[in-house]
């Protein structure tokens, strides 16, 4: 988190408002998933950590019931005005979709706000990266209507209310972990998270002599509209099929092995690859924990590397963009791992990088990436924060 942006969006504030009397300002973190890749929304795990780039919020109650959005980050489209009487699910189509998601969200569970709100935003999380911009702007707004309004919620509600706004108001049919790490965030850790049940546990990121880079392929991916909702629906058709042969609730119920027994009874080999995915990738998640618990960091580099085979072979989420990357990144003396991180299609790789080597990674990618893709990838050394905060 990074003070100065206070500033920003004070000065925002003012310019659009008048004044800054009574304004609060606020931050959520953006994420990145080191391990564990669609398997949130198929009742296995995730390993994802808040990082201290995010969104920053500068807001104040009104009298009426007018709702004022000012993105900083898009000066031109002005102050957007809205209402507390004019939610429109599945209907929005600006940035404010995001955080009139939550407050519908928050009114559909009998948490109605009765005063409107002015609002300015300002967000350091590259734009169409992949690290989580929506999921930090909503786990935001929830953590200022609870704030200002005084709803009883905890941050885990918070994480619950976004996903379920992201779902059913923007018609993002996502998983609850963007959410969740935001929320939940806690420096210098990753959340290993039980997506069925929501249990979860704080794992020590102790990286001694190494960084996580995150290179963004500063290709955009927009998830709503594209194929994200077709993988959950494949990925839905073969739990049905393997359901009624295997027993089980979701695909993270299975091992590796479970699968081989009974993949035959999906038919459709699309469906079957997804659902390999979903089962494969929640069992190397398990074992990139512990490996990483037990300091076997080379190995959990192997299973991020696999990870990303898997993520552009079976569930086909990747792109030309991330596969130049993540092979490039696999020729550099010094790189522990490196996958795509997200929901694909674009966005970013998240990678485990020696000190010592991070000047020849950004050389050796940087240009390899430029040869082979036409322009120029984007690399940021991030650190691991705590989650939303009153600033």
């Amino acid at each position: 988190m990074d003070r100065s942006f206070k500033e920003e969006v004070l000065k925002a504030f003012k310019e659009k408002f008048g004044d800054i009397e009574d304004v609060k300002c606020y931050f959520a973190p953006g994420r990145v998933n080191l391990i564990g890749e669609h398997t949130d929304y198929n009742g296995g795990h995730v390993f994802p950590c808040a990082l201290t780039i995010g969104t920053y919020a500068a807001a104040r109650p009104r009298k009426d019931r007018k709702l004022c959005f000012y993105s900083a980050n898009m000066t031109k489209s002005g102050v957007i005005e809205s209402s507390l009487d004019d939610f429109r699910p599945l209907k929005d189509d600006s940035w404010t979709a995001y955080p009139k998601g939550v407050m519908w969200a928050f009114a559909e569970r009998g948490m109605k706000m009765e005063q409107g709100l002015d609002l300015v935003i300002y967000g350091n999380i590259p734009n169409g990266s992949g690290l989580s911009s929506s999921a930090s702007l909503e786990v935001l707004t929830g953590f200022i209507l609870r704030d200002l309004y005084g709803f009883a919620v905890t941050n885990q509600d918070l994480a619950i209310i976004g996903q379920y706004s992201e779902n059913h108001y923007n018609g993002m049919n996502c998983g609850i972990m963007d959410q969740f790490a935001s929320a939940m965030g806690k420096a210098d850790n990753a959340i290993f998270l039980d997506c069925a049940s929501l249990n979860y546990t704080y794992a020590p990121i102790v990286l001694d002599d190494m960084s996580l880079v995150v290179t963004n392929t500063n290709k955009k991916h927009k998830l709503v509209g594209s194929a994200y909702n077709d993988r959950r629906n494949e990925c839905d058709a073969a739990t049905k099929i393997l359901a009624s042969v295997a027993g089980i609730q979701t695909l993270g119920d299975l091992s590796n092995e479970d699968f081989e027994k009974y993949k035959d009874a999906i038919t459709d080999p699309v469906v079957q690859k997804r659902a390999r995915h979903a089962v494969y990738e929640n069992n190397r998640t398990l074992e990139a924990v512990e490996a990483l618990k037990d300091g076997r960091i080379e190995e959990f580099g192997k299973l991020m590397n696999a990870s990303h085979v898997s993520l552009r072979d079976d569930f086909e989420v990747s792109c030309k963009e991330l596969d130049v990357l993540a092979e490039e990144a696999w020729k550099v003396p010094g790189v522990i791992g490196s996958r795509m991180t997200g929901g694909g299609f674009g966005g970013c790789t998240v990678s485990i990088v020696k000190n010592e080597a991070i000047d020849r990674f950004k050389q050796q990618v940087g240009e390899a990436y430029k040869a082979r893709v036409g322009y120029d990838c984007t690399f940021y050394i991030v650190s691991i924060g705590d989650g939303p905060s009153e600033i």
